[in-house]
């Protein structure tokens, strides 16, 4: 939050994501968008309740992901329940495996040097979550939804980050029911996620139950 009480987030013209390919849903073609989507020309920071209703703009939102490969060899997933506090209204007491937020103005730092994308993606990492082990992590893709009214002002920057131990805990309170389940028992509640995690589980995790999913 600024110094003035409003909050500014980072969002791109929504004919920018156009221009290089309308999707609904899920896409994975990392090399042909996040370059693109990330230069700095295309940026600016807008107070968030202006864009909240404005589909002309794109709010870019980190969504990080936790993999874990247990004993077994099976593909456990880190997932939640958004508490009543939670900030989007619009998401409350749904079920998650998206970790991330906002991009706000602040991330840019004092000098406004470094890549604004990164240093508050790696904030919304240690706000919400201690991350207790080693990892990895890329991007794997990307989420529009224009079915939803939340969706339409957000475009999700899908971050699979593979964990060497199950050690990840909530740091922020209103994540609550967290824990690793099964990629199988994940997918047979999908009704339960919020729709983004719903078309992640399915792009991602849809075909490769009980197994390490490629990326």
């Amino acid at each position: 939050m600024s110094s003035t009480g409003t909050e500014r987030v980072l969002v791109i013209p929504t004919n920018v994501f156009h221009r290089l390919g309308y999707f609904q849903g899920f896409c994975g073609d990392v090399d042909r968008y996040l370059g693109e989507l990330l230069r700095p020309e295309h940026m600016s920071y807008r107070p968030r309740h202006e864009v909240e209703h404005d589909p002309s703009f794109k709010q870019l939102i980190p969504y990080m992901i936790f993999c874990h490969t247990d004993s077994a060899g099976c593909l456990r997933v880190f997932q939640y329940t958004r508490g009543a506090g939670q900030g989007e209204a619009r998401l409350r007491a749904k079920r998650s495996v998206g970790i991330g937020g906002h991009i706000s103005a602040e991330d840019r730092g004092a000098d406004g040097c470094g890549d604004p994308y990164t240093l508050g993606m790696r904030r919304e990492l240690e706000e919400e979550v201690i991350l207790d082990t080693p990892y990895t992590c890329r991007c794997v893709g990307f989420i529009n939804d224009d079915q939803t009214e939340v969706g339409r002002v957000h475009l999700g920057l899908v971050h699979r980050i593979d964990v060497e131990r199950a050690a990840v805990y909530p740091r922020e309170l209103e994540i609550v029911a967290a824990g690793f389940e099964a990629v199988e028992a994940l997918l047979a509640d999908l009704s339960a996620f919020e729709t983004w995690s719903q078309i992640c589980l399915r792009a991602l995790f849809g075909g490769q139950a009980g197994r390490m999913a490629p990326v």
